[in-house]
């Protein structure tokens, strides 16, 4: 059953983030197991991946320390100049620019392994992009004091580190002395997790999404498309500035972390008043977020070709 749910991984998510539209309850049930979710997919990346894999070389970590300043300080420096120009609502800047200063979703490397690639480099930039998140949010909130106070979101980054470097760690731990061996059976195991573990955390955080459909639909599609600019903008504005002489696992792995931010992270260190409006936001990003591997298959795919 769970080679089943790994091989259609896509589809799984498909209907996870219809059930979270559909029904709203559900998501509402889902909502507070939303962290237990988050170790369990933490969890069985690190635990598909393992430790040999996953610590890569130190040219690779040079490499990832460049791409966290580009992606997480100066992408959002960017945003807060140039979005205001653009005539999008405040709550919308203020969205887009805090997702932009987001690290990885959790979810980063099994996106990456459905599109047929090495899942290691997305699960070094998640690690090292919530590690860095004190140091990166500090320095965009001091351009935004209304985002609130950085102090508070680098204690919710480094709960989330904690919670990392906890939940790899016992992944590495059984790699090492128990799953030596990774089987077709072990990783198909995995995978079929990975992907419903992936589809329990988007059902959790559409809960706003089912009632804004029926107070103001449009509101709903508008915020989606905006949604969809960002995470997908992102994705291919990485691909084709990333060095065409990374190795295909790296280059698309990391174009995926670029459009695939977890902006969740701030709902519980911001004030209420800063992101109580951003939940929609929140709420319709998840949905190109979890639709890559259908949607951006033709990109990646092009990866495929140059290799």
């Amino acid at each position: 059953m769970l080679a089943i749910f790994a091989r259609h991984g896509r589809l799984v998510l498909v209907l996870g983030l219809l059930a979270g539209v559909l029904l709203p309850t559900l998501a509402t049930v889902m909502k507070p197991y939303l962290p237990h979710l988050v170790a369990t997919t933490l969890f069985l990346a690190a635990l598909r991946i393992g430790p040999r894999e996953a610590l890569g070389k130190l040219r690779d970590l040079r490499d990832i320390i460049g791409l966290i300043g580009i992606y997480q300080i100066v992408v959002p420096l960017i945003f807060i100049l140039v979005l205001p120009l653009t005539g999008l609502s405040p709550m919308l800047v203020t969205a887009i620019t805090l997702m932009a200063a987001a690290p990885s979703i959790s979810g980063t490397p099994s996106l990456t392994l459905m599109m047929g690639y090495d899942p290691a480099p997305a699960l070094r930039m998640l690690i090292s992009g919530t590690a860095a998140v004190p140091a990166t949010a500090f320095i965009v909130f001091l351009f935004v004091p209304a985002f609130g106070s950085a102090y508070d979101v680098a204690i919710s980054a480094f709960r989330l580190l904690m919670l990392i470097a906890a939940a790899t760690a016992l992944a590495f731990a059984l790699r090492i002395f128990i799953f030596r061996e990774a089987t077709r059976k072990f990783t198909n195991s995995v995978d079929g997790l990975s992907a419903l573990a992936m589809a329990g955390i988007v059902i959790g955080l559409m809960t706003a999404i089912g009632p804004a459909l029926q107070t103001d639909p449009m509101l709903v599609v508008y915020t989606l498309l905006i949604a969809c600019t960002a995470s997908f903008g992102l994705q291919i504005a990485a691909y084709f500035l990333l060095p065409k002489s990374q190795q295909g696992g790296t280059r698309v792995g990391h174009s995926i972390v670029s459009g695939c931010r977890n902006n969740a992270l701030f709902i519980t260190a911001l004030p209420a008043s800063v992101t109580d409006p951003l939940l929609l936001y929140i709420g319709c990003y998840q949905i190109p977020m979890y639709l890559t591997p259908l949607l951006l298959k033709w990109l990646y795919r092009h990866n495929d070709s140059q290799d």
